[in-house]
């Protein structure tokens, strides 16, 4: 199978292009009369129809339970005929339970079932990889974990100043790892650009991680919204250094930290900022 979408998901698990953006950006299309046997087809349908659900909101093995039923009856259908499919579909499963269930326990022995059952195809033959990859990505993010001490930050800032976490010891600081052609990261600037005024002068601070690629338009959005907080930006876009080296896989991401550097919570929408930093900033 040749499958774009399924290619994609293998990707997912290398954490290059992370199944919840796959399924972001997948079209809603027309679905086309279904071929017999064409697992291409009908995987494309099914991943079409996870893509809608996913941008409802619905994002647990419960609300997709139908679904993933659909998987493994497409992995019985083509086991024995087109293995290599089917060891794709699997893959492609074990992508869900990774990126959208966060459950790397159960992605993992997924990942391990491909190379049971399908010992001689192409997944099986990087489940080792995968797996290595899951286990290391689950380890970085228990260095975000609740309680935590951020990792230590020590770049250049987007005009070439020192940015270090430790010269805000003290404050009140969000991470926050956005980008401009970031839907959702746009959406919820209103709620970050008036916390941050409300709240600055009470020691609240931000540092920002831009993921965008071109300076010159994150500088003239950054002046058009009157964002004056320090920005990281390399220009690397997915790869930028700060996210990468965070295990940052989709954003808007962001991380509130105490006065000592610590994870107090993340990726607060709405008013939900406004209300920790007016209990935290009540002195």
């Amino acid at each position: 199978m040749k499958s774009r979408l399924l290619l994609l998901s293998l990707a997912s698990l290398l954490a290059v292009v992370p199944l919840t953006r796959v399924l972001a950006e997948t079209p809603a299309t027309p679905a086309p009369a279904v071929t017999a046997d064409d697992p291409e087809v009908e995987v494309k349908q099914l991943f079409e129809r996870m893509a809608v659900k996913i941008k409802a909101g619905q994002r647990t093995e419960e609300s997709l339970a139908g679904e993933i039923k659909e998987m493994d009856a497409l992995v019985t259908k083509y086991g024995a005929a087109r293995p290599e499919d089917a060891a794709m579909i699997a893959l492609m499963k074990a992508g869900l339970y990774l990126q959208v269930f966060d459950n790397p326990p159960k992605a993992i022995a997924l990942l391990k079932q491909i190379k049971a059952d399908f010992p001689a195809s192409k997944p099986a033959g990087r489940v080792d990889q995968l797996v290595a990859a899951v286990e290391a990505k689950v380890a970085t993010d228990a260095k975000l974990a609740l309680g935590s001490v951020f990792p230590a930050l020590t770049e250049k800032d987007l005009d070439g100043q020192p940015l270090t976490l430790t010269a805000y010891k003290g404050k009140i600081v969000l991470i926050d790892f956005w980008a401009t052609w970031c839907g959702p990261c746009v959406e919820e600037l209103p709620n970050v650009i008036a916390a941050y005024a409300k709240y600055h002068a009470k020691g609240f601070e931000i540092v920002g991680v831009s993921l965008d690629k071109d300076r010159a338009t994150l500088l003239a959005f950054l002046k058009e919204k009157n964002m004056t907080w320090q920005q990281y930006f390399d220009g690397q876009g997915w790869q930028n250094k700060v996210s990468t080296a965070n295990g940052i896989d989709s954003i808007p991401a962001t991380f509130l930290l105490d006065g000592e550097g610590k994870i107090i919570t993340k990726d607060l929408r709405g008013g939900a900022l406004d209300q920790k930093l007016a209990t935290l900033l009540a002195k």
